[in-house]
Formats: structure tokens, C-alpha cells, sequence
């Protein structure tokens, strides 16, 4: 019985910029370059762990509504800045970042005091701009791993302090992800499938550690309908 063929090319087209890369996998049997590149965009964009702001308090403010005195941004604009902010977080718990600025200056991302928990993958992120020298700027927010996306409504009943404002959260680091199947040639039979994906992440994890982590969830899955200790506990 003929088996189905399996691609014997796998290559990363890295770009300039590091966090870009097309993925190319050939030749897939007839079929399996769809089957191929949508599992992999699903957990791709779905199921990597990340790191997010998930709530900010900002001093003087008790909701997202309020203006800051000579910030040139209100407290919604400034929480959705937050939610660009990149970064990598080593603790398994959140993690507090402080930021305090005075006087007349662009606030960027770098202002954040420093954390050993933390690295800001895009410190030249600009989140508002304090308009006279004695305008002040005192934050603290929130930042954890998970996956996926997490509305502030699922936090319903989470305790939080005071003034606490509640973000939700997008953990993914996949920016973009998309991918085509051309057709490709194994001796004469021209039906093969050729699978191109372009892969953007955020910064904290490289295209290829991406695929990578993704392909190991879907192995992780399959590998339980091939697992004949799990059938034998279940007829049990």
C-alpha cells in the first residue's frame, strides 16, 4: 500500500527585520499543505504563550474616563498604549512595573524602572507626553503570561486595589500569519502541495521558535489518539 509522502524540505526565509519569516514545506502530499498550514495558524494565533499588561493605576485617577493635569493624553488613550507595550516576563506570577516621570518630556516604554522579571522588547514605544514642566506622570501596571485573549469581563470578581483599572489582555505574540499552497512537482506528478507561510511576531520569540512551540502543542494532541496505554485505560 502506498504511503503517504512525507515533505523532505523545511526552510526559514529569515528578513532583515528579525521578527519576519517565511516558512516554505515541500513537498506535501495532495491536500496536506491546507491541512498543514491551518493547524499551524490556529495555534499560532491562538494557543503561544505571551506576556500582556492586564491593569494599570495611575495616581489622582479612579477610572479610565479621567484626564491627567498637563498630560497631553486622557487615561483611555494611555491604557491603550499600554496594550502595545512587548515584553518578556520570567515569573510565573504578575509582575509590577513602575513608572514615574516629571517635567516636560515624551514618555516612552525605556522610563519603566528596571525589573529582573521583566524585558521590554520595545522600549521606544511612545505612550503619551507630559505638555509643561510640572506635569507628572505615576503608574504602576500589571503584567503576566498567558494565551490567547482575556477580556477585563472574565475579571469580573477578581479582587484589585482602588483605582485599579482593569485591561484586556492579548498574550499572543503572533503580530500576523498567513499562508498560501502552490503546486510543486515530484518526478511527474505535478499535484503536490508547496506550503508558504509568512510569520510576524511581536518581538519576544523568533518566527522559528514559534512554528516550533506550535508544531509541539499539535504533537502533544495527536499523539493521545496513537497512545494505546490511554485506550487501554479507558476500556478500563
Amino acid at each position: 500500500m502506498e504511503k503517504v509522502l512525507l515533505p523532505s524540505k523545511v526552510s526559514f526565509e529569515q528578513s532583515e527585520d528579525p521578527s519576519k519569516a517565511v516558512l516554505t514545506v515541500e513537498p506535501c502530499y495532495f491536500g496536506y499543505g491546507t491541512t498543514l498550514g491551518n493547524a499551524l495558524r490556529r495555534v499560532l494565533l491562538s494557543s503561544l504563550t505571551g506576556a500582556a499588561v492586564t491593569a494599570v493605576k495611575i495616581a489622582g485617577v479612579d477610572q479610565e474616563f479621567s484626564a491627567i493635569e498637563n498630560v497631553q493624553d486622557d487615561v483611555l488613550k494611555i491604557c491603550l498604549k499600554l496594550k502595545e507595550l512587548r515584553m518578556k516576563v520570567f515569573s510565573d506570577q504578575p509582575v509590577k512595573l513602575h513608572l514615574k516621570v516629571k517635567g516636560k518630556k515624551m514618555v516612552t516604554a525605556a522610563d519603566f524602572e528596571k525589573n529582573s522579571d521583566v524585558e521590554i522588547v520595545n522600549p521606544e514605544l511612545e505612550i503619551t507626553e507630559i505638555t509643561d514642566k510640572k506635569g507628572e506622570l505615576d503608574l504602576e501596571v500589571t503584567v503576566q503570561q498567558g494565551r490567547g485573549y482575556w477580556p477585563t469581563e472574565e475579571r469580573v470578581k477578581e479582587e484589585v486595589e482602588i483605582g485599579t483599572i482593569m485591561i484586556d489582555a492579548i498574550f499572543t505574540p503572533i503580530q500576523k500569519v498567513g499562508y498560501k499552497v502552490v503546486p510543486t512537482r515530484v518526478g511527474d506528478i505535478t499535484n503536490f502541495d508547496k506550503l508558504v507561510m509568512d510569520i510576524e511576531t511581536d518581538g519576544t520569540i523568533t518566527p522559528q521558535a514559534a512554528v516550533e512551540e506550535a508544531a509541539r502543542v499539535l504533537i502533544e494532541h495527536f499523539s493521545l489518539l496513537t497512545n494505546k496505554d490511554n485506550d487501554s485505560k479507558s476500556e478500563s
